[in-house]
């Protein structure tokens, strides 16, 4: 499906994976969102296009409900840039240098899908607090450790579920890893990190990480993570970047769905008696 259709306008029930990251965003209090795309990726900024005809269309037929998200989504200041070519999700985010400025941001990666912006809140609360960045954690058994970034934590995670950082780790050996916290895709850096981004070298298949223009800026301002398991309600996460999250991410959504979730029920409950689960 992909190959025709960006996997960021992929439905989760009923609207595109990349309009519920947007909503979390604002959602957050973030007013600017700015899209990193790929040139050829011309449906992605043609969806945030207004559209009145459709609005026409939809309020005629007594769908304001959904005419009034639309609305809503054309008024939103969303801003896009290209990346030409794939080198490392440093140079995604270093693409948009010019438009963040000198100025605080947050990166939200598209595949990973938050229930609501609880988390992204709270993160950008303990950044304001502390005056540095903040990543998103999730605690995970020691032997996946070797998946996943992982953090070095200076102390123990605080009942707000707050833990000071010392260093990062890509995908360290499981005997080796500095703890059981890995980095979801939920980042707020301080401008800090965009002035490191823009010093990085590349590295292996000449990218430029992420990872390391936090590391540098860890070296000499306050760097914390924030554990989302521990927030009130825990941590509302999907991992759609793979097929088996995604088909996850739309059955536990439509669940939820204020309209189609009772019919969703029906249907799961029939399938389970009939599967004998």
């Amino acid at each position: 499906m992909t190959k025709v259709v960006p996997k960021e306008l992929l439905p989760l029930v009923d609207v595109p994976a990349l309009q519920l990251v947007v909503e979390e965003a604002v959602g957050a209090g973030i007013e600017t969102v700015i899209v990193v795309n790929h040139p050829s990726k011309l449906g992605v900024e043609q969806f945030f296009e207004p559209n009145p005809d459709l609005l026409a269309v939809l309020d005629k037929a007594g769908k304001h409900e959904l005419a009034e998200r639309l609305e809503h989504l054309d008024r939103l200041d969303v801003r896009f840039v290209h990346q030409p070519e794939a080198l490392g999700l440093g140079h995604a985010v270093g693409m948009a240098a010019e438009l963040v400025g000198d100025e605080p941001f947050a990166v939200l990666l598209p595949d990973e899908i938050m229930g609501s912006s609880a988390l992204l809140s709270a993160m950008l609360a303990a950044s304001s607090s502390t005056g540095g960045s903040v990543v998103g954690l999730k605690r995970v058994p020691r032997n996946e450790v070797n998946r996943y970034g992982v953090i070095a934590p200076v102390g123990e995670v605080g009942p707000d579920g707050v833990v000071q950082v010392s260093d990062l780790v890509e995908k360290p050996p499981v005997d080796k890893a500095p703890s059981d916290l890995i980095i979801i895709g939920r980042y707020v850096c301080s401008a800090a990190v965009m002035r490191e981004i823009g010093r990085l070298e590349p590295g292996a298949g000449g990218e430029l990480q992420l990872t390391d223009a936090l590391r540098a800026a860890c070296a000499y301002e306050p760097f914390h993570g924030l554990v989302g398991d521990l927030l009130p309600g825990g941590l509302d996460r999907f991992d759609t970047g793979n097929p088996l999250g995604w088909w996850e991410a739309n059955l536990e959504l439509g669940l939820r769905h204020p309209t189609f979730g009772p019919a969703m029920r029906d249907i799961v409950s029939r399938i389970a008696r009939r599967e004998g689960l």
